[in-house]
């Protein structure tokens, strides 16, 4: 261990949609930490470069689709197999590829939406209980959204998947204690790929609405994800953390 490495922590993570964005932003803060860290993407290259920024002595990558059950299987083997447990679990891949009213939503993609959004993050759920948790126990994370806790016009199908993803966590919190702790974060706008969409040309105008004068950056979600996958937090189960730069004050919620 150089001066610079942070001593192991012992435990281990997997954190699903790691190769950039939250996902990553989360990866990067646990591997500072001290946690191993086995992280999944569905294209292979960006996934080795982000195992190797990492450090491919804290980190391993598993590439997939995080609804294909088998995927969530492999993933969670290869972490068993890499490491000889999953202490945590943070369910993070995610999707977005309809904007529009819900009126005029195919419902194709409303399946698929939720096919990846909270089904997967059952999936990945129901593998890391049997593999390691149910035993030894653990803490799961599950990324939401402030889309899921206030209606978001136009992107009503992601917003009904993350509503769908608080009341998931709520069901696995009083299910699996009390050996897993399990609470989800919900972000407002992160400066992402994924979100690049709504601030791209216009971010101080975006920024504007939030108290805190900007969006968010994935290391606060990081931050929030390590406090909550913490012993700091060890009282903390079936709690929704809203991370939004106080953007809800503005709407009196």
């Amino acid at each position: 261990m150089t001066a610079q490495e942070p001593a192991s922590t012992g435990k281990v993570a997997l954190v699903t949609g790691a190769s950039r964005g939250i996902g990553y932003g989360i990866a990067e803060a646990l591997v500072a930490r001290g946690d191993r860290v086995v992280i999944t993407g569905r294209n292979e290259d960006t996934l080795a470069e982000a195992v190797r920024k990492l450090g491919a002595d804290r980190c391993i990558g598993v590439a997939g689709k995080a609804h294909d059950e088998e995927h969530q299987a492999v993933a969670v083997e290869r972490a068993m197999k890499a490491y000889g447990r999953v202490d945590y679990l943070v369910n993070n891949a995610g999707t977005n590829p309809v904007f529009g009213p819900i009126a005029e939503l195919d419902l194709a993609v409303a399946r698929k939406v939720f096919e990846t959004n909270v089904v997967s993050a059952l999936g990945f759920a129901q593998q890391t209980w049997k593999a390691w948790q149910k035993e030894n126990g653990g803490a799961i994370v599950n990324i939401a959204s402030v889309a899921g806790v206030a209606a978001s016009p136009f992107i009503g199908a992601y917003g009904m998947s993350k509503a769908a993803m608080v009341n998931l966590t709520l069901q696995l919190a009083h299910e699996f204690a009390p050996a897993v702790r399990v609470n989800a974060i919900a972000p407002a706008v992160v400066k992402t790929r994924f979100a690049a969409a709504i601030y791209e040309g216009r971010e101080e105008e975006a920024a504007a609405s939030y108290p805190l004068g900007r969006l968010g950056m994935p290391e606060d979600i990081g931050g929030a994800a390590a406090f909550l996958l913490s012993d700091a937090a060890g009282w903390v189960t079936g709690q929704t953390l809203v991370v939004d730069g106080g953007l809800f004050l503005n709407a009196g919620v």
